[in-house]
């Protein structure tokens, strides 16, 4: 089997595995006290509701506010633990009357109290998290911290609750906030819905999202963070009210993170598509750098990065184009060349499996069976008959960690 033919076996293999397992690692906003009857009795969203009024704003509008915020803080580093503070300080919060998605000038006006629930829910979910992430990170529970900030280093933590929460809160209630005062006269009972989707297409949001100049989240958001809101909006959620090609199940990257990386080394996508020396070039591949001295997987590095080997299949080439052309909007002629973190959509491109199908089963993979360890769960992993670190190179798996 050629590179190519392998990646895309793969691709749609994942996407497969995904699309059983829709919204794995999604927010669980049914246990959101705000949001109780935006959900049936099986705890599934009303879709056919979300333009009906709450408050000042419809439920989509309230809905897109809250995974704006709970995206941000999901760059923290341990996500069931900063959902679970996300849902306990909202449920706190909105039962003292300050509704902070509604209005969200309530957690800037009511700071103290917002800044004391944070620490108080904080302490309670480090109780509930810390032995279990502490044995996942082969790390002590004592270090256990959900505040963060960003540095040269990357995502590092901070004991500063004022800092972590003006900053990873404080910012992106700022957006609805903003957008709000800018409405003037005008009405609208969804701002933020309406901002979002003022663009061409949902890949061209995302960056939006992040480099707005006006109501861009800037330091506080990264690039993964922006497309896996994309990911929530379109896929897990179906808030989009857009139904163009530019807002399609293709159109937007996949949010490459931690998970992804280790999985699509390890399985041979990223060693199919350029070898060892370009990866390390480009320092995607930090020789040295990961835990106990092997080498460090950086995958948010791979963004913009050219395939390497020769794509003579013309159909991949033809999706390429129009997934460029007609889903990103990104671009006004035919690409030269292929961007990695681009081929999946290319790959899925009009068959049954979007984007988010594929990121889906890298996350179910990731989080249940290819840990980031010496001896991950490669005996149950749905993907060991194809997977090259399992069934050919060990030092994939040995010798890497994201």
């Amino acid at each position: 089997m050629n590179n190519l033919n392998f990646v895309k076996n793969l691709v749609f293999k994942i996407a497969e595995i995904g699309h059983k397992r829709k919204i794995i690692d999604a927010p669980t906003l049914q246990d959101i006290e705000p949001f109780r009857y935006f959900f049936d009795k099986d705890r599934n969203l009303k879709t056919d509701e979300l333009n009906m009024i709450d408050g000042a704003w419809t439920r989509r509008e309230v809905l897109t506010r809250y995974l704006l915020l709970n995206v941000v803080l999901d760059q923290g580093p341990d996500i069931p633990g900063v959902r679970e503070l996300l849902k306990n300080v909202t449920n706190a919060l909105y039962r003292k009357e300050i509704r902070i998605f509604h209005k969200p000038l309530d957690f800037f006006r009511e700071l103290n109290i917002s800044i004391d629930e944070i620490l108080d829910k904080h302490k309670s979910v480090k109780e509930l998290r810390a032995k279990t992430w502490a044995k996942l990170n082969n790390a002590n529970p004592t270090k256990y911290n959900l505040f963060f900030a960003q540095s040269p280093r990357g995502i590092v933590s901070i004991n500063q609750v004022l800092d972590y929460g003006l900053h990873r809160w404080g910012v992106p209630l700022c957006v609805p906030l903003l957008l709000e005062k800018d409405l003037g006269e005008k009405e609208s009972v969804q701002p933020l819905v309406e901002h979002i989707e003022s663009f061409l297409s949902s890949e061209i949001a995302s960056k939006q999202i992040k480099n707005h100049e006006r109501y861009g989240l800037g330091s506080a958001i990264g690039d993964k963070a922006c497309h896996l809101f994309i990911k929530w909006y379109i896929h897990t959620f179906n808030l989009s009210t857009k139904t163009t090609e530019g807002w399609s199940k293709w159109s937007y990257e996949a949010p490459f993170d931690s998970n992804t990386g280790r999985v699509l080394f390890r399985t041979g996508f990223f060693l199919s598509l350029a070898n060892l020396k370009d990866y390390e070039n480009w320092d995607v591949i930090q020789k040295g750098k990961g835990k106990g001295g092997t080498n460090y997987i950086r995958v948010t590095n791979i963004r913009g990065k050219k395939v390497q080997i020769e794509i003579t299949d013309k159909g991949i080439n033809k999706n390429y184009e129009e997934v460029v052309l007609k889903h990103f909007k990104i671009r006004k002629r035919s690409p030269a060349t292929i961007e990695i973190q681009q081929l999946p959509n290319a790959i899925l491109l009009n068959s049954e499996f979007g984007i988010g199908d594929f990121d889906d089963g890298l996350i179910y993979i990731g989080t249940n069976f290819c840990f980031n360890q010496e001896n991950p769960r490669c005996d149950k992993c749905p993907l060991n008959k194809i997977c090259k670190g399992f069934n050919e190179d060990k030092f994939l798996i040995k010798d890497y960690r994201t």
